[in-house]
Formats: structure tokens, C-alpha cells, sequence
């Protein structure tokens, strides 16, 4: 395998779902089951019946990837892909149904809130149960005792048994574990959304610390901006088959095609159907570089053109542009207008025209921004057409200081990230002797 710590091929995992009803039981009902039971068994067609209660369900079909030593890798994908079922399997808490996993050094995995937990043991006592599932010694467990109680903060409740623990002790104490045990690969599924806002700060910085070790992260996230920010490599599954796999920016791009269908450019070529009203229809919207080439992935240092192409259908109307953006949680980013433009208080002709919205390098963040299109008339004010969802597109940080961030690995607050000016001077003061 060389530097491959994991290979997986032709990965498949197969459910058996029932569909019988059940409901509330009595123990009449009970006896009564029982008979039909008995009943059934000795009917064949009964058996064949029953047969078409149940449905097979593939939660993975054929899945081939391979991930080398250091990989941070962000397994993505709309809720049902696959990602969870695919975690579990590589964590050996479930069984496949036909494949082959390969994988070389310690895992540890956070899947579920308490997964590998004993509930009748006490927290000090889970964490040395864990260490040595983990194939730790004692005296390595010890050395990292404190900094794991430190980073649960559960230091009052260590001698209590976790099965009285809430949700939040037993993720935190989880992952507490999980992560500072020194694994080679960090398995972490979205369980942290138990935790409140500055534990998942926190365990996310630490999911950092362990990718810059060199250890190999494998993580399930809804945030883009996350898998951007924490991830080298994602995985995209789509109804349990890898639909992609390699660079982030790219595998994010292709998501955000395939299951938002949403790209970078969209076309309505049936003039009719388009966008818009009886004035104006909306006939193209494009993501693109100073150059205008379109692209579904930009530099975060570089401008973006968002350019949208409209067809005026009557004489002498006039009206502004307006675009929205906003990030993949669904936050808003910025509105603008057309404030500025030769045209944009101008009585315009019949005929198609295009009006183009810069955003500048150096002012979004990273992860991935949905654009929203519209005209509309000010006074009085009337919306000819909004696009909600027109176009996405995805910004990636090349990380070699250029950016807002310089130098800086971990992670980057803010919905914008801009390089602001700056001033900084040596205040001169006599000091009297």
C-alpha cells in the first residue's frame, strides 16, 4: 500500500427493511400474532407473502477509494448518500456486505454520542478502556490523562458513571478521547452538532492540530466551508455510489452541480419560459475570471464576475440589477444593486443586454456562495424577476500567505474576509530621567 492507509474496493452494504406495520400491543394481540403466525407457517403462499414485506436497501454500491498517510479527507453528500453507513464500515462497527477495506495504523472514531463507551463504567475508567482498544499502554494513557479531562472539562463528574451523563458531557468526553490518543486515522461524523458553538470551535482546532501532525482525518459534513477550510481531498457519495473524488474545490464544485443543480453558468434558451415578465426575461447567468472564462471554482485572492444576460421585450423601460449572495448555511451575505452603471437610470430598447457585478479578491471567505438574480423597478417598485439559487460557485484559499489569513492554518471566522489597511507605528515618549 505504500503511504495508502486506507483502500477500499468495490465496498458494498445491503439493509433489509420491513414493512410491517407495528402498533400498539395487547396481549390478546399478542396471542392472536401468534396464531396467525402458526397459521402462516404452514402456508406456503402465507410464506411468500411475507417475503414482499420486506425490501432490500443498498446503503453502498461498489465504492472505490484509496487515502494516503496525512489526508485530511471530507466525506460529502445530501443526507441519505451513504456517509454515515460508509464511517461505520470503515470503523468495523458494522460488517459489509461484500468488498474489501485495507487499512494500515490505530483508527479511532466518533460516530455516535458514546460509541465504545461502557455506560456502567466511569469516565476515568472509559478513557482507559478506550486507550486500550486504541492498543495504547497504560503509560501512554496516563501521559494524556489531563489534557483529555482538561479539553471534556467533565473534571467534576470523572468518578461518575457515563451513563449519567448528558448528551454534551458524553460527546465531549468522546472526542476528548477520540482525538488525543494519538490515532493514525481520526475518524469524526457530525455528531459534534450535540456539542454548543464553542466546544464545536474547539474540536474543530483540534481536528486541525491532528491534520498538521500528519495523521489522516476522515470527516462527514453539511458545511462546505468546513470541509474547505479543514479538508485537502473530499469523497462525494449520491445514493450510496462515489460520484467523485480528488481535490476539494473540484469534488465541492461537482456537489454543488449534482445536487443543488446548480452550476456556474445556466442558459434559458426558450425565451418564453424564462425568468421574468411581460418586459423583461432573464436569458443567462455566469460565474467567470477576469478574463471571462467560467469557472466554478476561484482563488480567494482573485475578482469574480457574476454576470447575468436579459432580454428587453418593450421600448423605453427602465429598471435596476440587483444580486444576492449567500453561503451554503444559508446566511446572506451581501445584496448589491446597480448604483453606478452609464445605464442604470436610462430608458433602454427592445433588444438583450447584460450587466456584470465584480466582486473583488481578497473579500469573500472560503467554502461555497449561492447567487440570487433579479430586476426590479424602484418607484414604484415592482420585481420582474428573482432567480433564488441561479448560480454557485466555490472559493478556495491556495494557502501560501496571500490571503487574509497569512500564514495562519487554523480556522478563519467571518462570512467575508477582506485584507483591511492597516497602521502601525512606535509611539514616541520621553521618559523623564
Amino acid at each position: 500500500m505504500s503511504d495508502t492507509v486506507i483502500r477500499v474496493e468495490n465496498l458494498s452494504k445491503k439493509y433489509v427493511l420491513s414493512h410491517k406495520e407495528e402498533s400498539y400491543k395487547t396481549f390478546r394481540g399478542a396471542m392472536t400474532n401468534a396464531t396467525q403466525s402458526f397459521v402462516k407457517a404452514l402456508n406456503p403462499r402465507a410464506k411468500k407473502e411475507a417475503k414482499h414485506n420486506t425490501e432490500e436497501f443498498w446503503a453502498l454500491k461498489d465504492v472505490s477509494f484509496d487515502i494516503k498517510q496525512g489526508d485530511r479527507v471530507g466525506i460529502i453528500g445530501r443526507n441519505g448518500a451513504g456517509k454515515s453507513t460508509l464511517l461505520k464500515v470503515l470503523s468495523r462497527i458494522t460488517e459489509p456486505t461484500s468488498g474489501s477495506i485495507k487499512i494500515k495504523g490505530r483508527v479511532a472514531s466518533l460516530l455516535e454520542v458514546g460509541t465504545g463507551f461502557h455506560p456502567e463504567l466511569t469516565g476515568r475508567e472509559n478513557i482507559f478502556l478506550n486507550g486500550a482498544i486504541l492498543g495504547m499502554s497504560k503509560v501512554e494513557i496516563q501521559n494524556k490523562f489531563d489534557e483529555i479531562v482538561a479539553f471534556a472539562e467533565i473534571e467534576k463528574f470523572l468518578d461518575t458513571p457515563v451513563k449519567r451523563y448528558s448528551s454534551g458531557m458524553y460527546v465531549r468526553l468522546a472526542f476528548a478521547v477520540a482525538a488525543h490518543l494519538e490515532p493514525e486515522i481520526l475518524i469524526v461524523d457530525e455528531v459534534l452538532a450535540v456539542g454548543d458553538s464553542t466546544f464545536q470551535k474547539k474540536c474543530l482546532g483540534k481536528m486541525e492540530d491532528v491534520a498538521s501532525e500528519g495523521r489522516t482525518v476522515l470527516f462527514v459534513s453539511h458545511s462546505m466551508e468546513t470541509v474547505t477550510r479543514l479538508c485537502n481531498t473530499a469523497v462525494l457519495l449520491k445514493q450510496g455510489t462515489v460520484q467523485m473524488a480528488g481535490a476539494t474545490d473540484k469534488v465541492i464544485s461537482a456537489y454543488l452541480k449534482s445536487d443543488f443543480g446548480t452550476t456556474a453558468r445556466r442558459k434559458w434558451d426558450d425565451i418564453k419560459r424564462a425568468p421574468g415578465s411581460d418586459v423583461v426575461r432573464l436569458v443567462e447567468v455566469n460565474v467567470h475570471d477576469e478574463n471571462g472564462k467560467v469557472g466554478e471554482s476561484f482563488n480567494i485572492t482573485k475578482p469574480v464576475g457574476i454576470t447575468m444576460t436579459y432580454e428587453v421585450l418593450k421600448d423605453n423601460q427602465t429598471f435596476t440589477h440587483s444580486i444576492n449572495l449567500f453561503n451554503e448555511t444559508g446566511i446572506h451575505i451581501l445584496s448589491s444593486h446597480d448604483n453606478v452603471s452609464e445605464l442604470r437610470n436610462k430608458p433602454r430598447q427592445k433588444g438583450q443586454y447584460s450587466s456584470t457585478m465584480w466582486v473583488p479578491g481578497n473579500f469573500l471567505a472560503e467554502g461555497s456562495i449561492i447567487v440570487s438574480v433579479a430586476i426590479i423597478e424602484q418607484d414604484p417598485f415592482m420585481v420582474h424577476f428573482h432567480e433564488l439559487d441561479a448560480v454557485a460557485f466555490n472559493v478556495f484559499d491556495p494557502m501560501d500567505g496571500s490571503s487574509a489569513r497569512g500564514n495562519y492554518a487554523l480556522g478563519f471566522p467571518g462570512i467575508v474576509r477582506p485584507i483591511l489597511n492597516w497602521n502601525t507605528k512606535q509611539e514616541m515618549k520621553m521618559h523623564k530621567v
